[in-house]
């Protein structure tokens, strides 16, 4: 981990005078400012993380309306409140342009004396956030938007497992609380433990079933890929890999700050403010002819694609072949291939949409503790706040400037950061198989290149076999169809082919796995 953080230049550790800003500020909020927010402190409201998440960012409250509509409060860490302009804070924020998760090892935007302390939204203290309330109808359409600025102070840290293990036991029914299994949830705790709050989470989950409903008749593409979940020990020494567990509770609040994203980037789109939008465009026409071969080959199509016609190219065809892979051994295959053929998101001072989740707007609003184009966005809409959405233009050409430059090195940032959180799980799995040498595994074909077939495992490592190590038959590569064809026997390796492999070498220094045919 050292030697990546040497590697690529990363700022390991924080200027004194940095530190000493943020612990200017202590952990208790400045009282002068509360009559100029709007108080929240009597609501229900919750933050649902992982268990060992330390800054907490985002926190929510959903209830249901006299008209049968829903509201949803999303809150989030008033984080520009702190970390003023021209501020030693936001000079280095601006340097290090995102957190970088290493694993057991963080790279914070923020001294934790901030991005844990004042800015994390810890149970049962005043926090001051940046909050966006939105009406939502029972399609999923969201009838208007309020963002403002808030105190707050959160009822119950909850944790994804927890949350979902209630899920499980609770369901409500014509107004009452059902438990699924009595004696099994008696046994579990959660849902005694939580029992006043079990009508909160349900209203949740059933506004997340309704938001992802529509987002999945827009086209929103569910790349089902799933990531590794690595085991450290108290070493940090690998000792285990798995596929981190996607739950329902991760969805209600994916499903959440997306909403809560789309509804601030439209609002201000439509404000013509100076802002930095999270774009993706549409994949190059070229992409797709080629991935519709490889698709041919598996039995499946992007439909309604013309010949050199971007604009015939539409998420919801896309979305249309993940769900009819759903479940089948091809599954993660097919994500992993479409996601090859779609464009990189990145930063953008101009809206041009994002095509992965269907949106024709939207930013980065909820996470300012670590990323900083989310704080910048917090400091222009702070700044629209304070002069009533009426700021002059000598402000708005100050932040159309900066808004472009922030856009850029904050997505240059971003690609490194993604390089390193890479290159950290590639030496920790290549660590794991080290131990793992002579074992043998089944796998799937991931990708067959002109040197040899990547076959990924079950529990998310991919290896290599070079065609020597394919048995005694020299393999010709088809690069139209992306097969490796045995020229005497004719025997073909494509992508999605079940193969048994064993383990032949693994080495961390290297970053490297390679397999041979069993």
């Amino acid at each position: 981990m050292l030697s990546l953080i040497k590697e690529y230049k990363l700022p390991s550790t924080f200027p004194e005078q940095v530190v000493e800003e943020a612990k200017k500020f202590g952990d208790k909020i400045d009282e002068k400012d509360i009559p100029n927010r709007v108080d929240c402190r009597e609501h229900v409201i919750f933050t649902i993380d992982g268990e060992d998440a330390k800054d907490l960012d985002d926190a929510v409250r959903v209830i249901k309306l006299k008209n049968g509509n829903y509201r949803l409060d999303v809150h989030i860490a008033d984080v520009s409140h702190y970390v003023r302009e021209g501020s030693l804070l936001d000079k280095e924020a601006q340097i290090r342009g995102t957190s970088i998760y290493m694993l057991s090892r963080v790279i914070p935007m923020l001294p934790r004396e901030l991005s844990n302390g004042i800015c994390s939204l810890n149970a049962g203290e005043d926090r001051f956030t940046l909050s966006c309330s939105m009406e939502i109808d029972s399609k999923g359409k969201t009838i208007s938007a309020e963002v403002y600025k808030a105190i707050i102070n959160v009822r119950e840290r909850m944790n994804y497992h927890d949350v979902n293990d209630i899920f499980k036991f609770a369901d409500m029914k014509d107004g009452k609380i059902e438990l699924a299994d009595e004696e099994l949830a008696r046994v579990n705790g959660v849902a005694e433990k939580y029992k006043e709050f079990i009508p909160h989470f349900l209203r949740m989950r059933e506004l997340k079933n309704v938001l992802k409903q529509r987002r999945d008749l827009n086209g929103s593409l569910n790349l089902d890929i799933p990531e590794s979940k690595i085991i450290l020990d108290e070493n940090g020494i690998a000792v285990d890999i798995q596929k981190y567990d996607y739950l329902e509770s991760n969805e209600v609040i994916e499903q959440f700050m997306l909403t809560a994203n789309e509804s601030v980037a439209e609002k201000f789109y439509w404000l013509q403010a100076p802002f930095i939008y999270r774009v993706h465009d549409v994949p190059d026409i070229e992409k797709v002819n080629d991935l519709n071969k490889f698709l041919f080959n598996l039995g499946y199509k992007i439909r309604g694609v013309k010949k050199d016609d971007e604009d015939s190219i539409h998420p919801k065809a896309f979305a249309q072949v993940l769900e009819e892979v759903k479940g089948k051994p091809e599954e993660r295959v097919v994500s992993n291939l479409i996601l090859r053929t779609l464009k990189v998101a990145k930063y953008e001072s101009e809206n041009r949409g994002h095509f992965g989740i269907a949106s024709k707007c939207y930013c980065h609003f909820t996470s300012p503790i670590r990323r900083y184009p989310d704080l910048f966005i917090h400091r222009v809409i702070s700044s629209y706040l304070k002069h009533d959405y009426n700021i002059n233009e000598e402000l708005r050409k100050k932040y159309e400037i900066e808004a472009v430059k922030y856009a850029e090195s904050s997505s240059e940032r971003e690609k490194i950061a993604q390089k390193v959180e890479r290159d950290a799980e590639d030496i920790k799995k290549a660590e794991f198989m080290e131990s793992k040498i002579g074992e043998e595994y089944e796998g799937i074909v991931s990708s067959v290149t002109n040197f040899g077939i990547f076959v990924e495992l079950d529990n998310t490592v991919e290896g290599l076999i070079r065609y020597e190590k394919l048995g005694d038959e020299y393999f010709i590569y088809n690069e139209e169809k992306r097969q490796a064809i045995g020229e005497h026997t004719g025997k073909v390796y494509q992508i999605g082919d079940k193969v048994k492999i064993r383990v032949a070498n693994a080495s961390k220094l290297m970053r490297q796995i390679d397999f041979e045919i069993c």
